[in-house]
């Protein structure tokens, strides 16, 4: 949670705010809106997606499926949109669904969240589920939220038939 002391009313103001955010990133991400959703994150972000034998695995020392920085994440973000990304193109339709909203801790100029997905990738007539969790470090800069940190955990054993994490969870 927030503060000890904190204000009950601006805490479920932030809470919805927050919710508000996410629902707003999964629809970029679902429209593949990709260029708009890369300017939620601010310029020294990391995207980060442990493996699954790993899930509490650290980037600094564990092999991550994806540890990405800014500029790595806009190459990942142009290569989708393009023809070299040949899992995604034509593009996945994904669907995702975001629950379990809970603020963390709200200091300075960050704000730690967690919350827990579903996403839902259809392609070549087959669905594939996704479900795990997210930590998100947030920056709150003139009332505008900005992703410092976006971590993805799977709780899936396996990867299915693709074998690879090819859209944005």
């Amino acid at each position: 949670m927030t503060a000890a002391n904190s204000d009950p009313s601006a805490d479920l103001v932030l809470h919805r705010r927050i919710e508000a955010f996410f629902i707003a990133e999964a629809a970029l991400l679902d429209e593949w809106r990709l260029d708009d959703w890369l300017r939620l994150f601010t310029p020294d972000c990391r995207y980060v997606v442990p493996t699954m034998d790993l899930p509490d695995g650290r980037a600094d020392r564990d092999l991550m499926f994806i540890d990405d920085g800014f500029v790595q994440l806009q190459g990942r973000v142009e290569r989708l949109k393009s023809r070299h990304a040949y899992r995604e193109y034509p593009s996945s339709r994904t669907r995702r669904i975001i629950s379990n909203v809970r603020v963390l801790a709200n200091h300075n100029d960050e704000i730690h969240v967690a919350a827990n997905f579903v996403l839902y990738r259809f392609r070549s007539g087959t669905i594939e589920p996704f479900v795990g969790s997210y930590v998100y470090h947030l920056t709150d800069a003139d009332g505008v939220l900005r992703i410092r940190l976006r971590r993805a955990t799977l709780d899936n054993e396996s990867m299915g038939d693709q074998g690879v994490v090819s859209v944005i969870l």
